[in-house]
């Protein structure tokens, strides 16, 4: 059985694919117009897909972040956040 969460990846995984064939499509340059701004188009519609997607991850993130006490609570993740302990 699939999980939710497995089909948005799959989903992600495979937008993501075509919009990188779209990309290469549209690099070419040897399309009509008609068909250049139809495949465009469509690239639009997936990058907003996964743009909400990976919005939909970030929120989980950010519930499932934990405070030293083991509380749940809300925080973004930052890269620079390497530890909450002072260094040496």
């Amino acid at each position: 059985m699939v999980s939710r969460y497995d089909v948005a990846a799959v989903k992600f995984e495979t937008a993501m694919a075509r919009l990188e064939a779209i990309v290469g499509e549209l690099e070419k340059s040897d399309l009509p117009l008609d068909e250049s701004l139809k495949i465009f188009e469509e690239g639009i519609r997936l990058s907003k897909s996964c743009l909400k997607i990976l919005e939909e991850a970030e929120h989980k993130v950010e519930v499932l972040v934990q405070d030293k006490n083991g509380k749940k609570r809300i925080h973004a993740y930052s890269s620079d956040e390497e530890s909450d302990e002072p260094s040496a």
